[in-house]
């Protein structure tokens, strides 16, 4: 199955999780913290445990070194989460994600110099492309923005740069020794990320009143988003294994793309969960956009073939 398919499982999964991310913070987290959050996806990641290990029983026989290595993704991973759920909620989902483009140029940068990976100038033009691209999603015409929000900005741009981070690790470990002995240790980073949250004595009562007000739904809503987006990041870090890191996530920078188009899915058959506004300019400039990631994909699609038989 081409790496295609698995890199943009993640924006797709991605993009239906972040309107599920939207309704949950504006739903049961507007007065609560959105750490909360995270205890769900650290539960999720240690349920998978046991399944890794079944399937991977060598998963214990790393050094150390690498294990905490790996394990420090994992943590990032979920530092960049927090970021993203802090100004998500405070921030409309069409403002936050233009920062999502942050993730491929920082991994280009780290890529080069950590992971040795050089990209041809076709490849540089195909993601260059598909960012453009993803740019052109999030752009507000006509509209005069006078407020720089120095927050959002800060906590976008950390979030960039843990994700970038975390995917470098992981891609060095899963190349160097195995996915799935990478995948293990990094859920259990992502496990003690949520065990440190609980800690937390405020942390704790804020779940228990949430969990006693609104267990059933809660969890059978945050259950199928964990799925989802756990679904996502397994298909793009397995994609990492096939192509540049840069490429990849800038094939995750789609993501905005994603959240548009089934925005304006939502708002036609579930006007009440979601508003899209749907004038002929922003679907001719949406279009435009999916044309430059159409484009800017298959430029890479071709590059990284010829990379693999060559």
């Amino acid at each position: 199955m081409s790496w295609l398919f698995f890199a943009f499982s993640g924006p797709v999964l991605w993009a239906v999780s972040t309107h599920f991310d939207k309704y949950l913070v504006e739903r049961y987290f507007k007065h609560s913290d959105v750490a909360l959050l995270l205890l769900f996806t650290a539960f999720m990641g240690a349920l998978t445990l046991p399944f890794i290990v079944l399937y991977e029983p060598t998963v214990f026989q790393l050094d150390p070194g690498s294990m905490a290595l790996i394990v420090l993704s994992g943590v990032l991973y979920m530092g960049a989460t927090l970021f993203y759920l802090r100004a998500l909620q405070s921030e409309e989902a069409s403002v936050v994600a233009p920062f999502f483009q942050t993730v491929p140029l920082f991994g280009y940068v780290l890529a080069y110099f950590v992971l040795g990976e050089t990209l041809s100038t076709v490849q540089m033009a195909g993601g260059a492309l598909i960012i453009i691209g993803a740019l052109i999603v999030s752009v507000h015409f006509g509209q005069n923005v006078r407020i720089f929000k120095l927050r959002l900005v800060l906590l976008m741009l950390a979030c960039g740069l843990a994700a970038a981070v975390s995917g470098l690790i992981f891609k060095a470990f899963a190349i160097k020794v195995a996915f799935w002995t990478t995948t293990f240790w990094m859920f259990v980073g992502e496990a003690l990320f949520g065990a440190a949250l609980l800690l937390v004595g405020s942390y704790r009562r804020q779940l228990a009143e949430l969990l006693r007000v609104n267990a059933a739904a809660l969890l059978t809503i945050n259950g199928s988003n964990e799925l989802i987006n756990l679904g996502g990041g397994l298909g793009n870090r397995y994609a990492l294994m096939f192509a540049p890191l840069s490429i990849v996530q800038a094939i995750s920078s789609t993501t905005t793309l994603f959240v548009f188009v089934f925005g304006v899915a939502l708002s036609v058959a579930f006007p009440r969960l979601a508003r899209e506004t749907l004038s002929f300019r922003d679907l001719m400039q949406k279009g435009a956009a999916a044309v430059l990631v159409a484009l800017g994909v298959a430029r890479n699609k071709r590059s990284v073939a010829r990379m693999s038989t060559g």
